[in-house]
């Protein structure tokens, strides 16, 4: 055992057997990220780095940060919310000596704590999912932003924070918007996200979709991945949306749309997926009907304003596992899953391998760019960066290969008449 004392605090270590074992069919299923390891391995480009991570606790989170130890980094991490960390997968890094603080079920007290210790050897790099070990180091600890070459941001949420930061001059190292890359946006959220919400769902109330009117709060790329595999299932979708154009799309692809207020008295399923707060609130709990199903698959819990639901009910029982029953006053049942956390991961495992396997490929890509910048001498203005698009299509062409499939390539004639400004009719 090569762990190190008090290097460490997950639930309990006699899980880590079966958190290697989960490791290792994620790393089957991750050949990009693989490949990389592999690529990188003997000539180490983090040696002498440490990077401190605060991202969910699953088992493609692991062959992530065995990738970055792998090529030499010197890794702390956490998890980037309390109920996502898997114990078996958290006891199996830890075993392995890697510094990580994360279990599930932290409170509010625990995660910054946990955070906060991640930070106890200053990082040249972070690494973030919603951006809050970055606003950590922001409002806690500014000093440590000295030490910091930068970093990157993985989810649509963390990179509204710092984009509303570094446009009021305050963010003080310069960030990558990993999520942003065509391999992350429109594989991760649109189908990673669309699969494991209904997973979650479905482990947390077995309920049978088809049929059902399915609420869809939000038509960006993960609300339309969550309706995608919705109608899939056979469920009648109906789309609410602040955008214009988001609204417009959702009816040409079939969804209903219309206001929450409308919704909420027909929907018997409830997904919320904006990353802005009181999308649901007591109004809209008062209209449902009984028995509705309620949850979130956005990064924060403040999309259900369950205090207002509260407001309304007698008591409240759990049912089952992640999922609590509200009784209202007029006898009214609700239920809500995961306590309004991101159903998908509080009450699932969060995305398929094979989809992380792009996202985490740039997440070693954005550190990868970092360092080299850095051994360059070279200085990133301190705002949030997009990656190259070449770099996006790289990943496409391996993560292609590794399925067996080929693609054309366009001929010389073909290239010089795709910038020939003259060709015309």
């Amino acid at each position: 055992m090569d762990f190190k004392k008090d290097a460490y605090k997950v639930l309990d270590l006699d899980l880590a057997d079966n958190g290697r074992r989960d490791i290792a069919w994620a790393e089957s299923r991750m050949p990009v990220l693989m490949r990389l390891r592999e690529q990188y391995a003997k000539s180490k480009p983090f040696k002498g780095y440490r990077i401190s991570g605060c991202l969910h606790v699953t088992k493609e989170t692991a062959v992530l940060v065995e990738t970055f130890a792998a090529c030499g980094a010197d890794v702390a991490w956490s998890g980037c919310n309390p109920l996502s960390t898997n114990d078996e997968v958290a006891a199996a890094l830890a075993k392995a000596g890697i510094e990580i603080y994360a279990w599930h079920g932290q409170s509010v007290e625990d995660f910054y704590w946990s955070i906060d210790r991640t930070l106890g050897k200053p990082p040249h790099l972070t690494l973030d999912d919603g951006a809050d070990l970055i606003f950590r180091v922001h409002s806690a600890f500014p000093e440590l932003a000295r030490h910091i070459i930068g970093g990157s941001e993985e989810t649509t949420t963390g990179l509204h924070r710092l984009r509303a930061m570094a446009a009021d001059g305050k963010l003080l190292y310069p960030v990558y918007a990993v999520n942003d890359v065509e391999t992350k946006w429109d594989f991760d959220n649109v189908y990673g996200t669309g699969q494991s919400t209904l997973d979650g769902i479905l482990r947390a109330s077995s309920i049978l979709v088809a049929g059902k009117n399915f609420v869809v709060a939000g038509y960006g790329h993960c609300g339309r991945g969550v309706a995608m595999r919705a109608k899939g299932l056979g469920a009648n979708v109906i789309v609410t949306e602040v955008q214009p154009t988001a609204a417009l799309k959702a009816t040409l692809e079939g969804c209903r749309v219309m206001t929450m207020d409308e919704a909420a008295a027909v929907g018997d399923v409830f997904v919320t997926a904006t990353g802005m707060k009181d999308v649901i609130r007591g109004r809209h709990f008062a209209a449902m009907k009984e028995g509705a199903v309620v949850c979130n698959t956005g990064h924060y819990d403040v999309e259900l304003n369950l205090q207002e639901l509260a407001d309304l009910s007698e008591h409240t029982f759990q049912v089952r596992e992640n999922n609590r029953g509200y009784r209202m006053k007029d006898g009214r049942k609700i239920y809500v899953l995961a306590d309004g956390r991101l159903v998908n991961l509080a009450a699932a495992e969060g995305h398929p391998s094979e989809v992380m396997d792009m996202s985490f490929a740039n997440q070693f890509n954005a550190h990868l760019k970092l360092v080299q910048a850095r051994e360059r001498g070279e200085s990133l203005e301190n705002t949030v960066i997009d990656l190259p698009k070449a770099l996006d299509q790289e990943i496409a062409s391996v993560k292609l290969e590794t399925m067996g499939i080929s693609i054309d390539r366009l001929t010389n004639e073909q290239a010089t008449y795709a910038t020939d400004y003259s060709a015309g009719t």
